[in-house]
């Protein structure tokens, strides 16, 4: 697992290895973040990573809001509250030399409560799949002032996740088992 793209292009980040089974950590893919960011930086929307407030929720490895950083994005805000995902994000900031744009809170993403910072222009969503945690964070994220108006929502999952009405969805692609969905807040 690696950057793939902005100044830490190449990096490698620090190895999953055996892991903790009950973590339940399955890093994105350098294939499906290539994508991922793809979509975002071609597909119409301007270029909302740059300079970005970005929040990673369920954020595991924190390769999402690393490659965020890596690419422009002002701050991030890193949301998991694994002991295996807690080790690995600190390696990994510190490989990146990123500790000064990001805060790492053990929480649980689906009970955020209020936000003690600036809310997101740019949101990641990778719960572990087939468990609908993915919904109940988007809302507590949305009710806690977590999301700014207008932000890209970017959602990995399995299975097309259920939308609440208040978001409108801009893309949906599948890369194998993983389908990205892109929606934005209202």
């Amino acid at each position: 697992m690696r950057i793939i793209g902005g100044r830490a292009r190449g990096l490698h980040l620090a190895p999953v290895g055996a892991g903790d089974a009950a973590a339940r950590l399955r890093p994105t893919s350098d294939r499906v973040r290539e994508a991922i960011f793809n979509l975002l930086i071609n597909g119409g929307y301007g270029d909302p990573v740059n300079g970005a407030q970005v929040l990673d929720l369920f954020a595991g490895t924190g390769a999402l809001a690393l490659e965020s950083i890596s690419r422009g994005a002002a701050r991030a805000v890193l949301v998991d509250d694994g002991a295996a995902a807690r080790a690995l994000i600190q390696r990994n900031v510190a490989l990146l030399q990123a500790g000064d744009a990001v805060t790492h809170l053990r929480r649980d993403a689906t009970r955020l409560g209020t936000c003690p910072g600036h809310a997101a222009d740019l949101v990641f969503l990778d719960p572990p799949y087939g468990r609908n945690l993915g919904e109940a964070a988007l809302a507590s994220a949305l009710e806690g002032g977590w999301i700014a108006s207008g932000a890209l929502i970017v959602w990995e999952e399995s299975q097309p996740p259920v939308v609440s009405p208040a978001f409108s969805l801009q893309d949906q692609r599948r890369y194998g088992d993983t389908l990205i969905t892109i929606l934005r807040a209202p």
